[in-house]
């Protein structure tokens, strides 16, 4: 039985790390589920969660080249089981303006262009107004 990306399988979480457990499969071999992906909602403690011994269903998220078996317990649940993230209401639009269309880039440009001479000439003034030693002049 070769271990596919996708699969559901049953493991036994054979250690603990303060990053992930490890699972063994039933093919033998052993995979890393990582802390974020122990359970929908934060996990501070993976402690809290699982324990050495435990048997879980896990998840194939990805197989390395190297060897590695990436795992997930909280996306081996089925999608009923799962809480359902709310969705960000939308912002009303200020002052009705209709949205902006993108800017090509020679609009960008000659905005670009436009704000970089009127900071030119804010600081020529700025500078201009400075020199001549400490301000007095003498006569």
């Amino acid at each position: 039985m070769s271990i596919e990306v996708g699969s559901k399988l049953e493991g036994k979480v054979t250690g603990i790390t303060n990053f992930g457990a490890f699972v063994e499969l039933p093919t033998g071999v052993t995979g890393l589920v990582h802390i974020s992906e122990v359970a929908d909602n934060y996990v501070k403690d993976i402690n809290d969660h699982l324990k050495v011994g435990d048997k879980v269903e896990v998840k194939v998220m990805n197989v390395g080249s190297d060897g590695k078996i990436g795992l997930s317990i909280r996306k081996a649940k089925p999608e009923s089981e799962r809480p359902q993230r709310p969705q960000r209401p939308s912002r009303p639009r200020q002052g009705g303006r209709p949205p902006e269309r993108p800017e090509n880039f020679e609009q960008k440009m000659a905005k670009f262009m436009k704000d970089s001479e009127e900071r030119l000439t804010t600081l020529k003034r700025a500078t201009e107004s400075k020199r001549g030693g400490r301000g007095a002049r003498r006569g």
